[in-house]
């Protein structure tokens, strides 16, 4: 996850994100965009010579570039194997009084916004989730000859495949990495959403696709805006979500849960460490450093999950979104593989074996 407070140098200026990574490296992938697509995005906005202030249209084209050249920076990094592994994005930026999201993969942006009716909460789908079963996107990767279908054990999940084999079996359209299928349909290019902010809409909430398997839109908005304090929201969504995880489909593995509640009012909680440390984080042995990964080739952020600004400065005081995160799951085991007994949490399914002969025909 990510939270970078001040993003460009500007105040009131927020960049939040959620990246869920897949396959056996898709902890390193998603590591890896975390640290470099918001560095990759600035570029982009400073290639526009527009600066912060540029229209939604030129806003498109800064996502799609950095999203491009993010992918792109993953095909050819030099250690970290992304044929079979991958990860989804979701990116909010708050600018003032407008939402900026661009999308790739299952994670969502979910907003809660105050009912102008019995001024109850209501929610608000910002992003979509981008299945391989949505009509646009099934059609693209059936002309580009990948496959389209779920198996029989789990009828509700389609997944796409390669042509000449039944792998890897990846349960979205749209990734960074998974280069085994870039020729056949998936694509990391983002969906872009705008959204004019008015006084009724509280926080936005970033959460992986272990959440919202088990929880609605409406579910997740009631729990946030009912938790006791702003620093305990994203912690409440995601205990939550594993309670459901665990009646729901007690026989299945926890997906992991990424939750960032980004607040739109501009007020901060005073029960929340103002520090410039990270806080209210809870996270799984997986989350550790992998040693093998190589050094970074060029500038990222080098702060684990969250960027801030300065406790007391100016800039702290001047900020407009308080923001509680929390991730929670299984650890990421030291040899993957696809399908452990009865699971619905796998975003791949297995390993394609390529063969000279299968790969030309």
């Amino acid at each position: 996850m990510l939270v970078w407070d001040g993003f460009g140098g500007e105040e009131d200026v927020v960049l939040c994100g959620v990246f869920d990574g897949h396959g056996p490296h898709g902890h390193l992938v998603a590591r890896r965009v975390r640290d470099a697509m918001p560095l990759k995005l600035m570029s982009a906005v400073r290639a526009s010579k527009a600066g912060l202030d540029m229209p939604a249209a030129a806003w498109r084209k800064a996502f799609a570039r950095a999203y491009k050249t993010m992918d792109k920076d993953l095909r050819s990094h030099a250690t970290l194997d992304c044929f079979c592994s991958g990860s989804t994005a979701v990116t909010v930026l708050k600018l003032g009084s407008d939402l900026y999201m661009a999308n790739i993969g299952d994670s969502r942006a979910v907003l809660g916004s105050r009912d102008g009716g019995d001024g109850g909460m209501v929610a608000l789908q910002l992003t979509i989730d981008l299945k391989p079963d949505v009509p646009s996107e099934a059609e693209r990767i059936k002309k580009c000859r990948g496959r389209v279908f779920a198996l029989q054990d789990e009828p509700e999940v389609p997944r796409v495949w390669l042509p000449f084999d039944d792998a890897p079996g990846l349960a979205m359209a749209r990734a960074f990495g998974d280069f085994c299928l870039k020729d056949y349909g998936v694509i990391s290019v983002p969906e872009f959403f705008h959204w004019s902010l008015t006084e009724k809409d509280q926080f936005v909430i970033l959460a992986s696709d272990g959440v919202w398997d088990v929880l609605s839109n409406q579910e997740a908005v009631d729990i946030v805006s009912s938790s006791p304090s702003r620093s305990k929201a994203a912690r409440s969504l995601v205990e939550a979500a594993t309670r459901e995880w665990k009646t729901k489909y007690p026989t299945s593995k926890i997906d992991d849960c990424a939750v960032v509640c980004l607040y739109l009012d501009g007020k901060m909680d005073h029960e929340r460490d103002s520090t410039a440390s990270m806080d209210n984080m809870s996270l799984d042995e997986g989350s550790a450093a992998d040693p093998n990964e190589a050094q970074e080739q060029e500038p990222a952020l080098t702060r684990n999950f969250t960027v801030r600004t300065v406790a007391g400065s100016a800039h702290e005081k001047a900020l407009s979104g308080a923001v509680d995160v929390v991730v929670a799951g299984a650890a990421h085991d030291q040899s993957w593989s696809g399908l452990d007994g009865v699971t619905r949490v796998n975003s791949l399914v297995q390993l394609p074996r390529f063969s000279d002969e299968k790969a030309i025909g």
